[in-house]
């Protein structure tokens, strides 16, 4: 292996993955070699292939046939970034990057097409996207320097560089984890700065903090960085980690919201790079939102981990042991950590303190704007924002419902569970439970036996989400807002015409079945003999304003 002073270094013998618990099985892989090498070809591939990581395998295969050709050209092709970081993190990434020195862009160009499609973005940065069958991509890049030149992220000038020195290539990378290069054809590792030490560690470090500043946005890297690896923050790369943090407001808010998916999707604790976030008085500059739920208090009766900012760090780990647990897509995956990180937004506007307790009532509602304020700023889809906020708006509803029914001795009708999907929606009962469990679980422990709401809900367990999944699965609204009592075309065939007011009926059947528990056949009867739409409507809104009906 070459580093800084060309001599080896030691290998962080036996690297294991976080915890036994955290580490996903499928794409783990153990690190046995006793030197600092990369694996050779036929460890790796065989790896891939006792894995069943059937992807990586063909990708990797499509790497070690392009990095021969362009040796055969007389290039030289290494594995840079995530690819060679994640094996030493015990890990196998779904990506991997090359990096080419001693040939130029058409020389390279030339030699990769032949494997697959060139894609034109990217060019004009010195990267080529080759794209083979089975939506297979690998990005092929010349070594290249970065120089701001101005404000914001396209401020920049590049250059390529395909005599550059390894070492030089290196030093241009935010992390020094990030700046390890291997040769997947003999298992050379190159590490000039030190990334294998801080790997072993758990250390995240800058690689050079002038060359590191040239873009804002390695600010939010580091904190998903820290979350996904479990990582503390370099003593001396803390200061320019801090001074960068007012440029965040440069940058488009989607490359923001980019890394908030990475933190938030591929940590398997994302309350490590949140807390440093709110450490390193990120939140402050980008996400005021947050800073006050740290200084607001809740009831100790029921939140005995302490403020609200120390339960929002819990439920969200929470929320993504359940969404590994659940084995859900990335998306749901994204609604859930998203609504469990904005569930309590709402505390600070209303938290007081009554007869010597603190209560939050309207935390819910309150929490409205400020989740939709913090979602706009990460330039989220509409869609999700809406699922968010109807998740936020509604999350305490499950745990009242199950205590109304079981603790209290109140029935819940069909229409209150239907009612509720359809106010969470786009969102579905299935997210909102997740949602709600992990609130609870992100708590306690419940120490008092006397009050009876705690002993109904152990602070191992979510009882009530079973028995809600349970009603709305009989009712059909588990994963869907509830279907229309009356359609459209029934309207018609009573002679009415098309018209605003089909909508107003079929929304006032819906009401009667949720609210009175009539059928179909009974609001279609009480329409039958009226000659128009108006009559009916009058005499709907009767029966669902009479309280004794």
């Amino acid at each position: 292996m070459q580093n800084r002073d060309s001599q080896p270094s030691s290998h962080p013998e036996g690297v294991e993955p976080q915890s036994e618990a955290e580490a996903r099985p499928d794409t783990t892989i153990e690190t046995e070699t006793s030197d600092s090498r990369f694996p050779s070809p036929e460890k790796f591939l065989g790896t891939l292939e006792g894995r069943g990581l059937d992807n990586q395998l063909a990708t990797y295969r499509r790497v070690l046939a392009i990095a021969t050709a362009l040796k055969e050209q007389g290039g030289r092709a290494l594995l840079v970034g995530g690819s060679v970081r994640d094996v030493f993190f015990g890990q196998i990434s779904k990506d991997f990057d090359l990096e080419v020195y001693g040939l130029e862009a058409d020389e390279i160009e030339a030699v990769v097409q032949q494997f697959g499609k060139v894609s034109e973005v990217g060019k004009a940065f010195g990267i080529l996207k080759v794209t083979f069958e089975g939506s297979i991509d690998i990005d092929v890049s010349l070594p290249r320097t970065d120089s701001k030149t101005g404000e914001g992220h396209r401020g920049f000038a590049v250059k390529t560089d395909p005599n550059m020195s390894f070492e030089d290539a290196a030093r241009r990378r935010d992390f020094t984890m990030n700046a390890l290069a291997a040769d997947p054809l003999t298992g050379e590792l190159y590490d000039f700065f030190g990334g294998l030490e801080d790997i072993r560690r758990r250390r995240l470090r800058i690689t050079d903090a002038e060359l590191f500043k040239d873009d804002p946005l390695r600010v939010m890297r580091a904190l998903q960085f820290i979350g996904r690896f479990g990582l503390s923050v370099d003593q001396e790369s803390q200061p320019v980690l801090m001074e960068m943090i007012p440029l965040l407001k440069e940058l488009p808010k989607e490359r923001i919201g980019e890394e908030w998916k990475k933190l938030l999707l591929k940590s398997d604790k994302p309350s490590l790079g949140l807390a440093a976030g709110m450490a390193l008085g990120v939140f402050n500059e980008l996400h005021p939102e947050f800073p006050p739920l740290a200084e607001t208090k809740q009831e100790p009766e029921w939140h005995p981990e302490g403020d609200v900012w120390v339960h929002t760090l819990m439920a969200v780990d929470e929320a993504a042991k359940i969404a590994r647990r659940e084995n859900i897509s990335s998306e749901q995956s994204l609604t859930l950590l998203l609504a469990s990180l904005c569930h309590d937004i709402g505390k600070p506007a209303v938290t007081e303190l009554e007869d010597g307790r603190i209560r939050s009532r309207g935390h819910e509602p309150a929490g409205e704007a400020p989740t939709k304020k913090f979602l706009a700023g990460i330039g989220l889809d509409s869609e999700t924002q809406n699922k968010v906020v109807g998740l936020v708006k509604n999350h305490l509803m499950p745990t009242l419902l199950y205590s109304d029914e079981k603790e209290r001795g109140r029935s819940v009708s069909d229409g209150a569970i239907r009612r509720l999907a359809q106010r969470i929606h786009p969102a579905t009962i299935r997210d909102l439970v997740l949602v709600a469990e992990a609130d609870h679980l992100g708590r306690g422990p419940f120490t008092e036996p006397e009050i009876v709401e705690q002993m109904l809900m152990p602070p191992n367990q979510y009882l009530a989400g079973p028995w809600l999944l349970d009603r709305a699965r009989k009712l059909d609204v588990e994963d869907s807002k509830p279907a229309d009592l009356t359609l459209g075309r029934e309207w018609l065939r009573l002679g009415f015409k098309p018209g605003r007011h089909i909508g107003d009926l079929i929304r006032l059947s819906n009401e009667l079945r949720d609210e009175k528990a009539w059928t179909r056949e009974e609001v279609l009867w009480a329409a039958h003999a009226k000659t128009s739409p108006e009559e009916v409507i009058a005499e709907l809104t009767v029966v669902l304003k009479d309280e004794h009906e």
